[in-house]
């Protein structure tokens, strides 16, 4: 007689979606449970400029991007045969301190987003400055008064928008961060609710006390907000199953969005910065370095931010934060402003073309400068040029800027830390430059280990997301992630060059000081 025992059901394949917002595209991705992307789809949306030092995206765009990206991906998913279904949940990761205000009742927009970059508010941060009980901030919400939080950008809004004076009056305000927006309107809007933001994100608003992650009535009073008028996201969790409610809409209807965080925290999470002294930088549109200093916050006396790292079980790690302004849109700006390469690609092509920079030095203060300088006063100034100058030498001297300032924060984070780094995990775009890490290793004395797999910052979602929902359940199944494939830049001058190079920087940036101001 024989078995009629059924046999049993292959187990279907776990994948995890990673929504990854950044400042000039969105993309999103698909891995699998060994923390490899299998399916991608990408979208650049406008960057709006309207005055000198202002920078805006539209809202609605963001968030139609966002669909886009993700029925491509699902498509490109589905035909290589997987199933929507078996993606069990979604992450989200997005551009930080970038601040949207929309009507509480209609769930529209009421004015472009401020971009994380733009310093049109720069005079009313130097108001602040001047107000009694500034100096007692930083020790609060980890962060110092300047044009980069989003604080400033909503009380500009507030002071010179009339439809945003209007609704904060009628108590309609709603502010979030890009993620907050996201999740809102990824749910259906004001229909559900769902209005929440976690803490990494949260603490790049001022808003956050940073050692109880909660709203600071103290913080709140010295900028003058009254609560009853404002509303501000719940602050959750970065990993989640419910908190964040689902997809609405599309092909993932219905999908969990169950992580959440800020760019540069993914990014840490991705290189797996686990545990206490892990650190990377990511080198994207701007440049941001974390340093994972554990279970309580170290508040910098060195020009440094801290910040949550992620809180996935309610036991929050913290990080010290070097933030560069201007990195890999440096590389933009000599494309399309100068028109020195068609491509970003091509910067370590043009920059080979000689062998150094000709005594060429580039201080990126498109911005100002933020850490751990913080002279929002500063601007654009490139020094030593002379009739012998190439485009080559202007080329290797903005890959240079970038490099130089990592090595500032470094420095910094070693005095706050009392460690120095062993060896600095890099990520991001201007990482897949040969050139530009061989001068990083150079410039910081140390190994510069590049992965293969350069998506950490969506992988950092992704692992949140799958955490909450269960397919993944400790550190140690990611151990193996990313691991293989990694190329590693060792310093190649001596000490006595690298403070040669490194001095001639700190006198440009000397020389730059007080150029905006009024």
């Amino acid at each position: 007689m024989g078995d009629n025992t059924p046999a049993p059901l292959a187990q279907e394949e776990s994948f995890v979606g990673s929504i990854d917002q950044g400042t000039t595209s969105t993309r999103f991705l698909i891995f699998n449970k060994d923390g490899e992307p299998v399916a991608s789809h990408q979208i650049e949306f406008k960057q709006f400029y309207p005055q000198p030092g202002w920078h805006e995206h539209d809202p609605t765009e963001i968030i139609e991007s966002v669909n886009q990206c993700i029925e491509g991906a699902v498509k490109a998913f589905e035909q290589q045969g997987h199933s929507a279904r078996s993606i069990k949940a979604v992450g989200i990761t997005n551009q930080r301190e970038t601040t949207v205000v929309w009507d509480k009742q209609t769930g529209e927009p009421l004015y472009n987003a401020i971009v994380w970059t733009d310093t049109r508010h720069q005079n009313l941060v130097r108001k602040l400055k001047a107000r009694l009980g500034a100096e007692q901030l930083q020790a609060l919400c980890g962060l110092p008064l300047s044009t980069y939080p989003s604080v400033g950008k909503l009380l500009w809004m507030i002071e010179n928008v009339k439809e945003v004076s209007a609704a904060y009056e009628a108590g309609n305000l709603c502010f979030g961060t890009v993620d907050a927006w996201l999740v809102y309107k990824l749910n259906g809007g004001p229909k559900k609710n769902i209005f929440v933001s976690d803490p990494s994100n949260a603490s790049r608003t001022m808003f956050m006390n940073i050692h109880t992650l909660k709203y600071d009535e103290s913080l709140l009073d010295f900028f003058r907000f009254d609560m009853n008028k404002l509303n501000l996201p719940e602050i959750v969790r970065s990993s989640h199953p419910t908190a964040y409610g689902k997809l609405t809409t599309g092909i993932l209807s219905g999908v969990s969005i169950a992580g959440c965080l800020g760019d540069q925290s993914a990014a840490l999470v991705g290189q797996k910065g686990f545990s206490p002294g892990r650190a990377k930088n990511t080198y994207g549109t701007g440049c941001f370095l974390l340093y994972n200093v554990g279970d309580k916050p170290v508040i910098s006396t060195n020009g440094l931010l801290t910040t949550v790292a992620y809180d996935f079980d309610g036991k929050p790690q913290y990080a010290l934060e070097g933030s560069i302004a201007v990195a890999g849109s440096s590389i933009k700006f000599l494309q399309n402003n100068f028109g020195f390469i068609e491509g970003s690609s091509q910067i370590s092509t043009l920059a080979a073309t000689v062998p150094d920079n000709g005594g060429v030095t580039f201080v990126t203060a498109f911005s100002g400068l933020f850490a751990p300088y913080w002279m929002d006063d500063a601007r654009g100034t490139i020094f030593g040029i002379t009739a012998y100058t190439q485009k080559g030498h202007v080329a290797r001297a903005t890959l240079e800027a970038t490099c130089f300032q990592t090595k500032a924060i470094l420095d910094s984070m070693q005095k706050d830390s009392g460690h120095a780094l062993a060896e600095l995990a890099v990520d991001g775009g201007m990482t897949n430059s040969d050139l530009c890490m061989q001068t990083q290793a150079d410039l910081i004395g140390i190994p510069v280990e590049r992965p293969r797999m350069l998506e950490t910052t969506a992988l950092g979602a992704a692992i949140a997301a799958g955490f909450a929902v269960g397919v993944w359940e400790t550190f140690d199944e990611l151990k193996n992630v990313n691991t293989t494939g990694v190329t590693t830049f060792t310093p190649k001058i001596d000490a006595d060059e690298r403070n040669k190079k490194f001095a001639r920087w700190e006198k440009a940036v000397k020389m730059c000081k007080g150029w905006a101001e009024d």
